[in-house]
């Protein structure tokens, strides 16, 4: 027996919790919301009380909440899992009934002081359905059709939800985290080959389709294709937001301009300097150093959280992790990805980084049941 065995056996039991805490995921967490406020500050000119004060209190309710979840037993949220998808599709179809709606789309619902998103919230909990699913289902029949054809349904029930609010972007998401964890569970690869044949087959037709009688797009979605692939085709319209998220990133060299020197977000010429386009202002200020460091923790947090979950003998609390590692991945990547130009520009913030509570609480609940599987794993 080691001295740290030693050592929590003589806790008592709720200090033996704190002890098995995942500090070097916590200690991730702070550094990447940290360099958060600071860009916050930045791209406010200074202002504290504009967005960077508002999202540190966020934070730290959020930490709190997620130490919190942390001690909670792993079985609570294998028992709740099915509550929370059927409660995050009522709240979903109430979305619909009566959202609110902001920039063009019907995504939020008002609850007296309380301003919610429930998009965010299915993210986690269909992620812990899925695995509350595969950890029911014997190993034999993963792959069989019927069994899979229950999870397909999990994931597009709540995605097509969500596509009518429109929101592209977290319907993506969602289809995206639940392959995640089936690809985990062991679901045959045949399976995944034959949605990518689907997915280039429907592209190739709807590109073979634009002017002729059977054109599956109207003419401005092809447009909106054309700007995507060339934004200097529309360099004031719809092509303007990519093309001035290139110039900052572009700007930034090697070093960047330094802390609060970005032109493009101080002059106002980035859109969303705050929410989805603030990669694009540390790249300016930070250059490519800093955008890389950026990178690396947001890689260390998921090697982390994949750590954990493959070193877990319990499959509901591994696949869970899994999931929720690859959604918080999804995240980044696909912001990181939109403001470089390589996919199209759908709103999405920068996990812990850019402004928005909804978001941010979010994120912090899932790494506290990722905590929870960690600290309550079989020893």
């Amino acid at each position: 027996m080691s001295y740290l065995d030693y050592t929590v056996e003589r806790v008592p039991t709720g200090w033996r919790k704190v002890l098995h805490l995942n500090f070097p995921l916590i200690f991730l967490v702070t550094a990447v919301s940290c360099i958060g406020f600071l860009m916050l500050y930045s791209v406010s000119g200074g202002d504290i009380d504009q967005w960077a004060g508002p999202q540190m209190e966020r934070f730290v309710a959020g930490m709190v909440i997620m130490i919190a979840l942390a001690f909670v037993p792993i079985w609570f949220w294998r028992s709740i899992s099915v509550f929370a998808y059927a409660a995050c599709l009522l709240l979903l179809v109430l979305v619909e009934l009566m959202g609110h709606v902001g920039m063009g789309a019907q995504r939020w619902l008002v609850l007296g002081p309380i301003r919610i998103q429930p998009s965010e919230l299915t993210k986690i909990a269909f992620v812990m359905t899925l695995a509350a699913y595969y950890d029911w289902l014997p190993v034999e029949k993963v792959s069989r059709p019927l069994w899979v054809l229950i999870p397909v349904l999990l994931i597009l029930t709540p995605t097509a939800l969500v596509l009518m609010q429109p929101d592209l972007g977290t319907s993506v998401m969602l289809i995206a985290g639940g392959g995640i964890v089936m690809f985990a569970a062991g679901v045959s690869l045949w399976y995944f080959g034959a949605v990518i044949a689907i997915v280039v087959g429907l592209v190739t037709a709807v590109m073979e389709s634009r002017g002729t009688d059977w054109q599956l797009l109207h003419d401005y979605q092809f447009r909106r294709i054309d700007t995507f692939l060339d934004p200097g085709s529309d360099p004031l319209g719809a092509g303007y937001n990519i093309m001035q998220a290139q110039i900052a990133l572009g700007s930034g060299g090697w070093s960047g301009r330094g802390f609060m020197q970005g032109t493009q977000s101080r002059l106002n010429f980035l859109p969303e300097k705050h929410t989805d386009f603030i990669f694009t202002s540390l790249a300016e200020e930070f250059g490519f150093i800093g955008a890389m460091s950026l990178l690396a923790l947001y890689v260390l947090i998921l090697g982390f959280c994949l750590h954990s979950a493959l070193t877990n003998r319990d499959r509901f609390a591994s696949l869970m992790t899994i999931g929720i590692a690859g959604t918080f991945f999804l995240y980044f990547a696909i912001n990181m990805a939109t403001v470089m130009g390589m996919l199209p520009a759908k709103g999405s913030p920068l996990p812990l980084v850019s402004y928005g509570g909804t978001s941010l609480m979010i994120l912090l609940m899932g790494f506290g049941i990722v905590q929870s599987a960690h600290v309550h794993r079989p020893r």
